[in-house]
């Protein structure tokens, strides 16, 4: 089989994004490698508007935005093989894959990019107790369902989980005919975004419970009902129990990014995040291997993680150019009061263009008003920000100046954080 120099796996947005920029940067054997049997990855099941603001200056649906990528890759002629499964990645960027045309096959790129999404979180991983009837799907199950295969799950319906997925298909099944009795949340804030807790429940006057789970399930064969409670530190306390009859439960706990061949690589990864760790290039741990998107840390808005990906492709093109050793100095980026999480973990300064920025993106890990998100390079204050609310649902990105970072030449690290 054909070698090629990059190697994408995955052929959703991030994985069309970074094939596009690593064919504008002058790579030209790239291959996409996709197990679903079109491009497009979860924006084709994602018919609602809202998509490209960002990037299009357009409102557009999930199949639109998704298209425009696709016809790119098209336009410049960049290979892909669909119905494709990536079964292994070895640390020297060795490939297996299979599918019906080539069977079992290697590859041996100079250069890969991560871009395999993420999955949700099933029912198992919830320690929801009851019975296992039929009835119970994740949001996203229950939305390929409506949006692309025509069936509808339920009549009444109750969502576990305020994820953005799941407060959109709160309004899908209400448009098709279903009453969603309530959507119940298990921390004190919503873990979607502001616009579609008022679009999708607020506008169809869908109730949110929040500091509220599910913690029984009636129905032998088919679900009946489910018990919801209010809960004190994750705990539910007695007493609270409320019942709402229903015959579907949809599961919309958090999202998980699909990391296995990483794992296979030995690309260190994130206890927060479970995606890799990477550096302001978006390498992880091994050279050569790149990731972006869902996979590295879960987004809100496709618009960043093309972005994001776009960045990843960029300089894995670079990579295969353009080689460089390894980086003498590496500042790790350190999550300072408030902070979960940043992506990137660390920054070579000696990679760095003098006159460029670099993205840190990061969330909170809490709920907050009036505070500054600021960032330190060493004691040096380069990064001030004032925002009235930030929130864990939403991602937070702060630009920094390379100047700053390599005028600080003495620092040990770099520090974000939230400050007043």
């Amino acid at each position: 089989m054909k070698e090629y120099d990059l190697v994408v796996i995955g052929g959703g947005p991030a994985g069309l994004a970074a094939a596009i920029a690593a064919r504008d940067a002058g790579i030209q054997d790239i291959l996409i490698l996709e197990r679903d049997r079109e491009l497009g990855g979860i924006l084709n099941q994602c018919i609602h508007n809202g998509f490209g603001l960002h990037t299009f200056r357009k409102e557009l649906t999930g199949p639109e935005y998704a298209d425009r990528f696709v016809q790119k890759v098209i336009e410049k002629e960049i290979e892909y093989k669909l119905d494709t499964m990536v079964l292994a990645l070895d640390a020297d960027k060795t490939l297996t894959a299979v599918n019906r045309e080539a069977g079992l096959f290697q590859l041996h790129p100079k250069a890969v990019v991560l871009a395999m999404g993420c999955r949700e979180r099933p029912r198992g991983a919830l320690n929801i107790p009851g019975s296992r009837p039929a009835g119970i799907y994740t949001a996203g199950t229950a939305q390929r369902l409506v949006n692309m295969e025509g069936y509808l799950p339920g009549r009444k319906v109750v969502i576990l989980g305020s994820g953005d997925i799941g407060l959109i298909m709160a309004r899908r099944m209400t448009l098709e005919g279903a009453e969603v009795r309530a959507v119940a949340e298990l921390m004190p804030y919503s873990g979607g975004l502001k616009r579609n807790i008022v679009q999708c429940l607020d506008d169809y006057g869908i109730p949110l419970l929040l500091s509220h789970t599910v913690v029984d399930i009636q129905g032998k064969d088919r679900v009946e009902g489910v018990t919801i409670a209010q809960v004190d530190h994750g705990k539910p306390i007695p007493g609270t129990e409320v019942c709402y009859e229903c015959d579907t439960l949809l599961l919309s706990c958090g999202l998980i990014p699909e990391n296995e061949l990483s794992i296979g690589a030995g690309i260190k990864l994130n206890t927060v995040t479970n995606g890799p760790v990477v550096n302001e290039s978006l390498e992880t741990s091994v050279p050569g291997i790149f990731a972006a998107g869902n996979v590295l840390h879960v987004h809100d808005l496709v618009d960043y993680v093309c972005e994001e990906a776009a960045s990843a492709g960029y300089h894995a093109a670079e990579y295969i150019l353009r080689p460089v050793q390894e980086a003498a100095t590496v500042l790790p980026i350190l999550c300072g009061s408030g902070i979960r999480y940043t992506v990137p973990a660390c920054i070579r300064p000696e990679a760095l263009e003098s006159e460029g920025k670099v993205n840190i993106r990061f969330r909170v890990d809490n709920l907050y008003e009036k505070k500054k998100i600021t960032g330190y390079v060493g004691d040096t204050l380069i990064f001030n920000r004032y925002r009235k609310v930030v929130a864990p649902g939403e991602m937070e990105t702060i630009q920094i100046r390379c100047k700053d970072i390599l005028s600080c030449s003495d620092a040990k690290d770099i520090t974000v954080k939230l400050e007043g």
